[in-house]
C-alpha cells in the first residue's frame, strides 16, 4: 500500500479545509451538489466520448495501481539472472530448463524459454522489445485516461462556472441572490482546480513512476537474458545490470551474493 497517496489527499483536504476555516469562511458555503455534478459528471462524460468504453471501463484498475507500492525485487531478480549465467556456463544453456517452471514472472520466463530453445539472439531481442512495447502502450492507456480527467474538470469547473452565471445574471432584479449566486458559480471552479491538482494529475505521475519502475524491471531481464545467452562472464554481467540499479540499491546486490 503506497501511504504516500492517503497522506497526501487527507492533508491536501485537511489543509484546505483549515484554510477555509482560518480565514472565517464556512464550510457549508463549499459545499455544492450540482457543482460536483457538472465538475465530476462532466469529466467522467467526456471519457466516454474520447476512449473507448473498455478502456473507461477498465479506470478503476488504473486507479488502484496508483495505490499498491510495487515491489519487483530488483535485487533479487540480478541475482537471480547471476546464478543462471553461472549455471549455463557450467553446465550449457539446455541445463536451464529445469528452472523455468520456478520462474513467476512470464516475461521472464519467456525469454530463458526461448534462450533454451536456441533462439537467433536477434529475434530474442526483438520478440521481448515488442512486447515491452506492448506492455508501455497498456500503460499508456491508463496514464492517458487519468491525464484527460485532469485535464477536463477544470475545464468543466470553468464551464459550471459560466452556468452558475449565466442564472445569475437571469435573477439579477434580485441583488440579495447576487452574492450568494456568484459563490455557487465559482464552486464548480474551486471543484475543478482541486481534482486537478490535487487529485488526477498527481495520480497521473505516480502512474508514470510505476510505468518507469516496471520498464527498467523489464530492461534488466532484457539485458541479462541476452547476456546469458552471449556467455558473458557472470561477474561482467552482474557489474553491467547493477550499472541499470541507483547506487545505493547496488550495495543490497552485492551483499545478497555474499551471503548467499
Amino acid at each position: 500500500m503506497d501511504l504516500g497517496v492517503f497522506i497526501g489527499l487527507i492533508g491536501g483536504v485537511a489543509l484546505t479545509i483549515l484554510g477555509i476555516i482560518w480565514g472565517g469562511g464556512r464550510l457549508g458555503a463549499f459545499v455544492s451538489i450540482s457543482s460536483v455534478v457538472i465538475t465530476v459528471g462532466g469529466a467522467l462524460a467526456s471519457l466516454f466520448v474520447g476512449h473507448p468504453l473498455s478502456r473507461v471501463l477498465s479506470m478503476v484498475t488504473y486507479l488502484r495501481l496508483t495505490l499498491r507500492t510495487p515491489n519487483f525485487q530488483e535485487e533479487r531478480l540480478i541475482s537471480q539472472l547471476v546464478t543462471f549465467s553461472e549455471k549455463a556456463r557450467r553446465e550449457g544453456l539446455l541445463a536451464l530448463e529445469d528452472d523455468l517452471e520456478e520462474l513467476e514472472d512470464e516475461f521472464l520466463r519467456k525469454g530463458i524459454q526461448l534462450v533454451v530453445d536456441g533462439t537467433d539472439p536477434e529475434i530474442i531481442k526483438n520478440i521481448l522489445f515488442n512486447e515491452l512495447n506492448q506492455i508501455q502502450a497498456r500503460h499508456q492507456h491508463g496514464i492517458l485516461l487519468i491525464d484527460d480527467l485532469s485535464k477536463q474538470a477544470p475545464a468543466f469547473g470553468m464551464i459550471g462556472t459560466i452556468m452558475g452565471l449565466v442564472i445569475m445574471l437571469a435573477r439579477i432584479e434580485d441583488r440579495s441572490t447576487i452574492g450568494q449566486g456568484m459563490a455557487v458559480a465559482l464552486l464548480t471552479t474551486f471543484y475543478g482546480a482541486m481534482l486537478s491538482y490535487l487529485v488526477f494529475g498527481p495520480l497521473r505521475k505516480k502512474l508514470e513512476d510505476r510505468d518507469g519502475a516496471e520498464v527498467l524491471v523489464k530492461e534488466i531481464m532484457i539485458e541479462g537474458i541476452l547476456s546469458i545467452q552471449g556467455g558473458d562472464n557472470p561477474r561482467i554481467l552482474e557489474e553491467k545490470l547493477l550499472c541499470m540499479l541507483p547506487p545505493a540499491r547496488r550495495e543490497a546486490v552485492r551483499q545478497q551474493a555474499v551471503k548467499e
